[in-house]
């Protein structure tokens, strides 16, 4: 009687370890995937903040060099409109100068 008590006793220990195994295994299945899942979460969080970053810096880049076009363009503009009056004066004298000869 005392064995077969004994017996069941161990069965019942074997088979409880055998559960606690199982949900330990289990639990250090889910705390991995939870790791993983967070480490995932944490590297696209890093990636869109360093790709917000590089887009900020990119955009003030580009409104620096648009400024520094429109400054350019605005100087071309002037200097041409100060070359066409010079050359409109120098046709102006000229054709009158071809005008006072003929007469």
């Amino acid at each position: 009687m005392e064995i077969k008590t004994a017996e069941a006793e161990t069965k019942a220990k074997v088979q409880k370890a055998e559960a606690d195994r199982k949900d330990a295994i289990a639990e250090a299945r889910r705390q991995s995937v939870k790791r993983i899942q967070d480490a995932e979460a944490q590297m696209r969080s890093s990636y869109e903040s360093a790709i917000a970053k590089e887009k900020e810096a990119l955009d003030a880049r580009r409104e620096a060099l648009l400024g520094e076009g429109r400054e350019i363009a605005v100087k071309i503009e002037s200097d041409s409109k100060e070359r066409i009056q010079v050359v409109k004066n120098h046709l102006s004298q000229e054709f009158e100068r071809t005008l006072d000869v003929v007469t």
